[in-house]
């Protein structure tokens, strides 16, 4: 509590504030602090009053002391972010960014202001974002366009191959990446083709450990290369035929099983490439929770092959159907096998699920098919990160998996069962949390953070490619505002 004295001396100084008399101003609310150092809006005061002086450094201090005694206040913060940029500290503005955001101060503006000491200091990556996050707040920002132009040519050039399973998993890999660099996708048949589109690039990425990347690798070396492997490739012959001196990262998606099947197949290969993990994302715009109560629909979202299991899934279902035979099975994916297929529906009517197991065959719009589904299960013997898993946990479902090796690298061991007793236990549960297994995801698997990841790698790059970086200064976008 601040005494009369304090409290005349505090006034005294934002009437000198106001006459421009700034130096003594800060005197009187200086001598204020001394006696009440933990008035937020005092510190606030003369932190304007310092920055005001040119005293930036000082500014940021008192600003910060404010914010975090009053982490609400959007003048602190508004005031605290005009400072750091003031003095070029433009990544320490941009931490409090989103809290802007949220309390709807952050505006074109302020974002185009960043990017443009980020252009400053030849930052290009962090410059192109925060003009992307302005396009996102004001669309109409024609001045832009060639600005965005301007920097995607002075970075480096990527080119995307896809081989094995096709661009499923890339599109939107690929939608992020043109965004922010100049991009292309092969789309030729000739290893001439190919090599011209590497030559092109400063960084070509890879889609499968397969033919095409085993081809790429063995041409002579003329970009940065990336793989990415998913799971299956690790059980096959690809790797061991791929040059991997040719090649600069392998990104694997899969679990440490996939890692170790792979270097099982690879020794030393850790000697010859840097290998990272980059789990898969989902992208949660498109997957809507759904706060739902218990039911008694299960999902299996998967192309119904050997690796799936499906057959066990039907054993499980059979023994739950015996204790509630009013819970439903249905599957989504197409048939790759056709003994498999024959085999499914034999049992399905030998197990009498004939009224309780649906085959509802490929789904283009996975998040329509969940919504009246309650549980996603999966009886896979080989996973390495699994979509459609993440996709059901993403709408609130409750998992139900069994433990593959290398399970519990991607899921809680809450969420995994062994026989069939375990699978009937965990469905007849009374836990049940829609939001929890959202949040599972939201903080782990998200597709934002994925390509934050990727992104990470791309930069990583950018230093490295020759010829890329460029010291020329860009003309400021707007200019600096002041505090308020």
């Amino acid at each position: 509590m601040t005494t009369k004295a304090n409290s005349n001396d505090y006034e005294v100084g934002l009437e000198l504030a106001g006459a421009g008399r700034y130096a003594e101003a800060l005197a009187c609310i200086q001598k204020h602090l001394q006696s009440a150092p933990e008035d937020a809006q005092a510190l606030n005061d003369a932190g304007v009053i310092l920055h005001c002086l040119g005293r930036s450094e000082e500014a940021i201090e008192h600003l910060t002391k404010a914010r975090n005694l009053k982490p609400d206040s959007t003048e602190m913060l508004w005031n605290l972010s005009e400072s750091c940029m003031t003095v070029g500290k433009v990544k320490e503005a941009t931490f409090l960014f989103d809290d802007m955001e949220r309390m709807k101060i952050l505006n074109a503006d302020v974002l185009n202001r960043a990017a443009t000491i980020f252009l400053n200091q030849n930052d290009k990556a962090n410059a192109i974002e925060m003009l992307l996050r302005s396009q996102q707040i004001w669309s109409d920002q024609e001045i832009l366009k060639p600005v965005l132009e301007v920097i995607r040519s002075k970075r480096p050039k990527i080119a995307f191959f896809c081989g094995g399973d096709g661009m499923t998993f890339l599109n939107k890999i690929i939608e992020f990446t043109k965004q922010r660099f100049k991009a292309r996708v092969f789309d030729g048949q000739t290893e001439d083709e190919l090599y011209e589109l590497m030559a092109w690039s400063d960084i070509s990425w890879f889609e499968w450990c397969t033919n095409l990347a085993v081809a790429a690798s063995k041409l002579p070396k003329i970009c940065k290369n990336i793989i990415r492997l998913h799971r299956y490739e690790a059980y096959e012959q690809w790797p061991q035929e791929v040059n991997w001196n040719n090649i600069d990262t392998l990104i694997s998606v899969g679990n440490d099983i996939t890692k170790q099947t792979l270097l099982g197949k690879v020794p030393g290969l850790e000697s010859y490439t840097s290998v990272v993990a980059v789990p898969n994302g989902i992208d949660l715009d498109e997957f809507k929770l759904i706060d739902r109560r218990r039911g008694k629909n299960i999902a299996f979202l998967a192309n119904l092959r050997m690796v799936k299991n499906p057959a066990f899934v039907l054993q499980c279902m059979q023994k739950l159907h015996y204790i509630d035979p009013e819970y439903r099975l249905f599957f989504a994916g197409r048939f790759q096998d056709q003994a498999l297929e024959q085999y499914l529906r034999r049992m399905v009517q030998a197990l009498a699920l004939g009224d309780v197991v649906f085959f509802d065959g490929w789904q283009g719009d996975v998040n329509s098919w969940l919504q009246d589904k309650h549980y996603i299960v999966s009886t896979s013997i080989c996973e390495g990160h699994p979509v459609g898993l993440l996709e059901g946990l993403a709408c609130g479902l409750k998992p139900v998996i069994h433990n593959f090796p290398g399970a519990e690298d991607v899921f809680p061991s809450e969420f995994l069962f062994n026989i069939s007793e375990e699978f009937c236990g965990q469905i007849l549960s009374d836990k049940y949390e829609p939001q929890r297994y959202r949040k599972f995801v939201e903080e782990k698997y998200s597709l934002e953070s994925q390509l934050s990841r990727i992104n990470e790698i791309f930069i990583q790059f950018e230093a490295q490619v020759d010829g890329v970086s460029s010291s020329e200064s860009t003309a400021p976008i707007f200019e600096s505002n002041t505090v308020v």
